[in-house]
C-alpha cells in the first residue's frame, strides 16, 4: 500500500497520523512486520515498534506470539464491524432470525469473532417459559460456545494458541481444555456445525452453523440454544437443517 503524504493538514502530529497510516495498511497487509511498518513510515524500528506497542495496549492491534507480526486487534474490529458491517448484518439477518425462533420455539443468536470471544450481535427469544436468554452485545469466550467453535474452527492452530497463551478458562466443569478444544475444532469443521453442552453456563446447550459471505468466507455463526433437556442428541440433525436453511437465507440477502 503506498502512503500518500502528498495532502493533508496543515499542521499534522505525526504520532497520530503514523498510527493512522499502519491501521490503514492492515487492510492489504494482515500479518504486519515491525520491518514493514518501519520501511512504509520511512521510520525506525524502534520508533515503528513503539507505535505498533502502544496500539498493542489498546487492543487496536495484537501480536501473533509465533512469528511476532501483527493484525487487526479486537478494538479495531469493533470499531469498524459496529459502524458498518454489524448494522447491514443485524438488519439482514433478523427477520431470519425472528422465522427461525418460532419454527424452531427456542432461542436463536447470530454471532462474531472478537479476538478471543465471541459478540452476540442480534437475537430472539422463544416464547416459552423456560427458556434461554438473548445476549446482544454480551461477550463470552468463544471457546465455550457452539457459535464460538464455529468460528474458531478455521483459524490455523498457531493463531488459536496465540489468542488462548495460557489456556482455557473453565467456565463450568464441562469447558474443555485446549487439547479437548483442538481435537473438537477439527470434527467442526469436517461436519460443519458445532455443540455446546453445558461448557458456557450449567443447564444450557447450543448447536451453531457458519454464516458466509459473497467469496465463503465466514463472517458469523447463527446459533440456536435451548435449556439441555430440551436439546437431545436426537434433535441436534433437525436443528441443524434450520439453522442452515436460515444462514443460506441471510447470505442470499447480503449477497443482492
Amino acid at each position: 500500500m503506498a502512503i500518500d503524504r502528498a495532502s493533508g493538514p496543515r499542521h499534522p502530529v505525526s504520532a497520530v497520523d503514523h498510527a493512522l497510516q499502519l491501521l490503514l495498511l492492515l487492510r492489504e497487509t494482515p500479518d504486519l512486520r515491525v520491518t514493514d511498518a518501519a520501511r512504509s513510515l520511512g521510520v525506525s524500528a524502534s520508533t515503528a515498534h513503539r507505535i505498533l506497542s502502544t496500539l498493542e495496549h489498546r487492543a487496536f492491534v495484537t501480536q501473533d506470539r509465533i512469528t511476532r507480526a501483527y493484525r487487526a486487534g479486537p478494538a479495531l474490529i469493533e470499531l469498524g464491524f459496529s459502524s458498518t458491517r454489524a448494522i447491514d448484518l443485524r438488519e439482514v439477518s433478523e427477520p431470519h432470525l425472528a422465522a427461525l425462533t418460532v419454527r424452531l420455539g427456542e432461542t436463536v443468536n447470530l454471532l462474531v469473532l472478537q479476538g478471543s470471544d465471541v459478540r452476540f450481535v442480534a437475537g430472539f427469544e422463544a416464547d416459552q417459559r423456560v427458556r434461554t436468554h438473548v445476549l446482544t452485545g454480551t461477550l463470552l469466550p468463544a471457546y465455550a460456545t457452539s457459535g464460538g467453535k464455529v468460528l474458531l474452527a478455521e483459524l490455523p492452530k498457531e493463531e488459536l494458541r496465540a489468542l488462548y497463551p495460557r489456556g482455557l478458562r473453565r467456565l463450568t466443569p464441562r469447558t474443555r481444555t485446549f487439547t479437548q478444544l483442538l481435537n473438537e475444532l477439527a470434527l467442526v469443521l469436517m461436519r460443519g456445525y458445532a455443540v455446546n453442552q453445558e461448557e458456557s453456563a450449567e443447564g444450557l446447550s447450543a448447536v451453531a452453523v457458519p454464516l458466509r459471505d459473497r467469496a465463503g468466507v465466514t463472517i458469523a455463526a447463527v446459533a440456536m440454544s435451548a435449556p439441555s433437556v430440551r436439546l437431545q442428541p436426537r434433535r441436534i440433525r433437525e436443528v441443524t437443517i434450520a439453522l442452515r436453511e436460515c444462514a443460506t437465507g441471510i447470505r442470499a440477502d447480503l449477497i443482492r
